[in-house]
């Protein structure tokens, strides 16, 4: 139905209609006329109807905003202590930590409600920047360098919630960076003095209140972000956003279904700075609480 007290627009037209019906009805000509009115006044309030039914509802925008609320760890350290070679191309990692428990939950463990790991604080593991993998105890074996070559591993301690920790001091940094062969032959190795982007997180799936802001962190080496020298291009579902702080960073208004991210660091000029590590796209799927 037409219902003409929604708007002042729609009663003012009726009233125009009915007028109009009315002058035509004193011809003495009105049958036919008054049909063609009523036409025009069923035609006026389908086509504003159909607008109001067909409007798509709006998308909500997506935002990038620093992560707040953090502990730090200033004292947090983590060294390498062996790297092992096993059994069908596995190896395991030997670690020292220092000032910081792998295995209890950072606090406070939920800020701004992101996805938290009960079982802990600890270890990122990436190869070749590749996906990491989570590691609750010093000791962490991976058949990620079975793949013949130069493989380069990075290792850094993590909050309970995926944020890593950002101590880079030579003497006292929580991280660890490492290359290792693996294979017969020469490979050409990287170069650890060059500016790097490893990504981090998002990974995998959220559900339910998890889908609501979501972590974006990367880790950075001999790099400094500014508004006037490097930088991070973050293109979200193609949405395009600059940092210029290494900070963690909460993503909201994402879709259900699946997300792309795209890192890139650029220099300066706005160049995708050279690299093997430093432009990396990576999909994660956003997924409603299931069904109890």
């Amino acid at each position: 139905m037409c219902t003409f007290v929604q708007t002042g627009k729609k009663v003012r037209k009726f009233f125009q209609i009915l007028h109009i019906t009315y002058l035509i009805m004193q011809t003495k000509t009105h049958a036919a006329f008054l049909w063609l009115a009523l036409g025009l006044l069923f035609v006026a309030c389908t086509s504003e109807n159909n607008q109001e039914q067909t409007a798509e509802p709006e998308v909500p925008a997506i935002t990038l905003s620093p992560l707040s609320g953090s502990v730090d760890f200033p004292e947090a350290t983590l060294a390498l202590i062996s790297a092992e070679p096993g059994d069908e191309g596995a190896y395991t990692f030997n670690f020292e930590v220092g000032g910081y428990e792998l295995g209890v939950q950072t606090e406070p463990a939920t800020p701004n409600g992101l996805a938290n790991s009960d079982k802990g604080q600890h270890i990122h593991l990436i190869v070749d920047n590749g996906p990491y993998e989570a590691h609750y105890e010093t000791s962490a074996t991976t058949t990620k360098l079975a793949e013949p070559g130069n493989h380069v591993v990075l290792a850094f301690l993590s909050r309970s919630y995926h944020e890593s920790v950002k101590n880079l001091d030579p003497a006292a940094a929580s991280y660890v960076l490492t290359q290792i062969q693996t294979g017969e032959g020469e490979y050409e190795q990287a170069d650890f003095s060059a500016p790097h982007m490893f990504y981090s997180r998002p990974k995998g799936t959220y559900t339910g209140a998890g889908t609501e802001k979501v972590l974006l962190d990367f880790f950075l080496l001999n790099v400094d972000l500014a508004p006037d020298g490097y930088k991070v291009r973050a293109t979200i579902n193609g949405e395009e956003f600059i940092l210029t702080d290494w900070v963690p960073y909460v993503m909201e208004g994402l879709p259900m279904g699946e997300n792309t991210v795209k890192l890139e660091l650029l220099d300066a000029a706005g160049a995708v700075v050279p690299g093997p590590f430093n432009s990396v796209t990576r999909t994660f799927t956003l997924e409603p609480e299931a069904a109890q």
